[in-house]
């Protein structure tokens, strides 16, 4: 069986690999994707090893939280693009979508009794963790997870790293060694494995896959009982899920942004970032292909890595300015939330917060606060201010917030709620009720940066944040250009004078 580092193999049961079945089974939960991916990986090489087909499982189950006509439709532009590619790609592709609470249990475990092992994605965030420990106890078969998640496997280190400035630090030592390890680009090209015939009957007539006919029903997803008043993107903002949206996406990023990524990834009008947020967090893309791709057309090679670990956010990869910019971002800030979730189940609660950020919030916890706004007003952007409006607005209509008009956004939160175990409760509502990407170790980084994880104290001490770092929208849109921003998604008049000077 070819190496997948071991490293990124978790064993989750210990029954037995049972090779007289009839297939392996891959439950794709989290990568949603045919390419540079090691949990298939690790599932063809099951495969080949036994000699058997290959079925690979995407279900889409309407109960999970805070299930949405626009996360499903993302989702279902991923199933319907793998069901028209993987039609002669030498493995059998299963998509089920629920159509009625509930109406996929048992899927699962009907599909592993017939399978010799079962291999599934290892994603440290959301409900996934827990559905795949109680799969683990129900089955019969042997479960094994991949994590495919980022550069640094979740398990390369037991240390929880409470700043980025660390974390980086530990990167610079330790990710070398991981860099020479990448999933296939293409794993399916020759996958060289028996074909399945069909699957058993009782299986697919109990649950039947769904049809591109189905799919590309306009009405379908409006038959699902799930949120249909949260929308999937407006038609001049629409944002299409699957692989190949992602790869044009990622191709205009690298052949027209890159460059000028360090000036133009804070201007709200911009969209000088890569866009990509919500495809990695649904596995649409691979953080392993992106780093590929970048670093192949920057014709990098190990050698140009600084010898020292000084976790400076640049020099250290001996590459261009706006390519090291683009790195620290990309690696250093999105996989700490990875490293946190998969080391902490609290890592969506208030007492997960540095102590002192919980001990400067409870000494401020009463003071006196000039607006408080309810859930309903913050989600409906009916505040005093137009700035947060515009991101709230884009947040609902679009599925995405500006990258730094988030911390703005998550900072007034904090400061307009009645305390701050509130302001948390709603900033995850909104994030995870309205984003694309949230519902992610990433994003939960985002919130909880608002609040004080992976910051330091900040002088002067003020009302309300006490020594978390303050964040005003006047001297955000003294910083920044905004008004077109504001024209998109604001008002017509607004209150910041400078902008209409």
């Amino acid at each position: 069986m070819p190496a997948i580092p071991e490293i990124r193999v978790d064993l989750c049961n210990d029954q037995p690999v049972r090779p007289e079945k009839d297939f392996v089974l891959y439950w794709m939960i989290a990568f949603r994707r045919t390419r540079w991916n090691f949990a298939l990986d690790h599932a063809i090489a099951r495969a080949r090893e036994l000699k058997k087909p290959l079925v690979i499982l995407e279900a889409l189950r309407c109960d999970y939280p805070w299930a949405s006509a626009r996360l499903h439709r993302f989702v279902l532009d991923g199933i319907t693009d793998k069901l028209r590619n993987l039609a002669e790609g030498g493995v059998h592709y299963y998509p089920y979508v629920e159509r009625a609470v509930g109406a996929g249990k048992g899927l699962l475990a009907a599909l592993a009794h017939h399978s010799c092992v079962v291999v599934t994605d290892d994603f440290p965030c959301f409900f996934l963790p827990h559905m795949v420990r109680r799969a683990a106890q129900q089955l019969s078969v042997r479960l094994e997870k991949v994590d495919s998640n980022g550069l640094l496997p979740l398990r390369a280190t037991d240390q929880l790293f409470s700043t980025a400035y660390a974390f980086r630090r530990f990167l610079q030592k330790t990710l070398p060694a991981h860099l020479s390890h990448f999933p296939k680009a293409d794993p399916l090209a020759r996958p060289d494995l028996p074909q399945l015939k069909s699957l058993p009957k009782e299986v697919t007539k109990r649950w039947p896959p769904a049809s591109l006919t189905w799919l590309e029903n306009s009405q379908s997803l409006a038959e699902l009982p799930i949120n249909h008043q949260i929308l999937s993107a407006t038609a001049s903002d629409a944002v299409s899920g699957g692989e190949a949206p992602a790869q044009k996406k990622w191709l205009e990023f690298l052949s027209k942004k890159i460059d000028e990524y360090p000036e133009e990834r804070n201007e709200p009008s911009a969209e000088g970032t890569t866009g990509l947020s919500p495809y990695l967090h649904f596995g649409h893309i691979s953080a392993h292909q992106m780093f590929h791709d970048l670093m192949s057309r920057e014709k990098w090679s190990d050698a140009k890595l600084a010898h020292r670990a000084s976790g400076s956010r640049e020099g250290w990869w001996g590459v261009r300015p706006p390519v090291e910019q683009f790195l620290d971002q990309f690696i250093t800030w999105r996989e700490v939330g990875f490293n946190f979730s998969s080391h902490r189940d609290d890592y969506d609660r208030y007492e997960s917060l540095p102590e002192w950020a919980q001990e400067t919030l409870a000494k401020h916890s009463r003071d006196e606060r000039q607006w408080i706004y309810s859930l309903k007003d913050f989600a409906a952007a009916r505040t005093h201010d137009p700035l947060w409006n515009a991101a709230q607005r884009q947040l609902s209509s679009t599925g995405h917030i500006h990258n730094y008009l988030r911390m703005l956004w998550g900072k007034k939160i904090l400061e307009w709620s009645e305390s701050p175990e509130q302001a948390l409760e709603v900033l995850i509502e909104l994030n995870n009720r309205y984003a694309l990407d949230g519902r992610n170790p990433n994003s939960y980084s985002g919130i909880f940066w608002c609040l004080g994880r992976y910051d330091r104290p900040w002088g002067p001490e003020r009302p309300i944040f006490g020594t978390i770092r303050y964040m005003s929208s006047d001297n955000t849109a003294r910083k920044l250009r905004v008004k077109d921003y504001l024209r998109k998604y604001g008002e017509q008049k607004t209150l910041y004078r400078e902008i209409e000077d």
